[in-house]
């Protein structure tokens, strides 16, 4: 997979969210999950407020692009008393729908005292959870599920840090029979070394989506400069029936932060997405600029991320 230019074109109109269209007052609105869901473009949106402690609050939009729809209140805000890992916040969370239990799952970043974690919760509704607490210890992060089993078992992807920044931040996956207990962890993506753009750490952006050549992969990569971190997106491809092999992935980046609302924020230089939509052949990309506001790319699915 050789890519020789971005397949993701910004809307002209981006942002399309800012903090001063949350209604009840925030210091950033970014990273947000993405669903369609009951005939509309349902976000799921993290939220910093004036403390800097983020929650999770939903927009809404018929077309996807306008029109947005702000909840007046916190859809899921942290609960520290019943679950003590949110003490600092929950933020960028993953939306997948398993047809197979008729459930949306939302996995998340839960912010312990002790650094952060993955947790999950469900929800039929999008306005009540269900939270199962966490599913991986610290530190943990940029985690989603596939929509589907594999030989009858549940597969995530996520982002383990080990205690040493020597061996990198890389890609993993783990299987679950139950979606509480997770096992046969192992590396999916890895950064690479060297000069590279993805050669500090990488992560996933939103789920994998499916596509008939394979599991279709964005991921962040990070690269540590003389003027501070850059974020940027790369593509990889799974194999359909066994995602532990990585079919392909991008040489070069296919998205990068370039406009003044992505290399000017709270973080300079970062394009984040969490969530995604496939709309026919187009798809609508949904990402944090520079951890301030929300912005929308779009790219058609089968001649241009396939063949980047």
């Amino acid at each position: 997979m050789v890519s020789r230019k971005e397949p993701f074109h910004r809307y002209e109109g981006n942002p399309i969210i800012r903090p001063s269209d949350i209604p009840y007052g925030a210091n950033a609105v970014f990273n947000a999950g993405a669903a369609l869901f009951r005939g509309e473009t349902l976000l799921l949106m993290r939220v910093e407020d004036r403390r800097g402690i983020s929650h999770l609050a939903t927009a809404r939009s018929r077309d996807g692009v306008t029109g947005w729809r702000i909840a007046s209140a916190p859809t899921l805000t942290p609960d520290p008393v019943n679950h003590p890992e949110e003490a600092w916040g929950i933020e960028d969370p993953r939306i997948t729908y398993l047809e197979e239990l008729d459930l949306w799952v939302v996995l998340y970043t839960a912010y312990s005292r002790l650094g952060p974690l993955v947790a999950m919760a469900t929800t039929r509704d999008f306005e009540s959870f269900e939270r199962w607490g966490p599913v991986t210890p610290p530190e943990n992060k940029d985690a989603a599920l596939f929509p589907a089993r594999f030989r009858g078992r549940w597969a995530m992807i996520h982002r383990p840090v080990p205690g040493s920044s020597a061996f990198g931040a890389h890609v993993w996956i783990s299987f679950s029979p139950d979606l509480k207990h997770w096992g046969d962890h192992r590396p999916l993506i890895t950064a690479r070394e060297g000069p590279w753009w993805d050669a500090a750490k990488v992560g996933l952006s939103p789920p994998p989506l499916q596509t008939k050549e394979g599991w279709l992969i964005l991921y962040h990569g990070v690269r540590y400069t003389a003027g501070g971190c850059i974020y940027r997106l790369g593509l990889a491809l799974l194999d359909l029936e066994d995602p532990t092999r990585l079919v392909a992935r991008s040489d070069e980046w296919v998205f990068a932060p370039e406009t003044p609302y992505e290399l000017t924020g709270d973080v300079d230089k970062v394009v984040f997405p969490c969530g995604w939509v496939a709309d026919g052949d187009t798809v609508r990309l949904y990402y944090g600029a520079a951890d301030k506001c929300l912005a929308l790319a779009t790219a058609k699915l089968g001649d241009t991320i396939l063949n980047s």
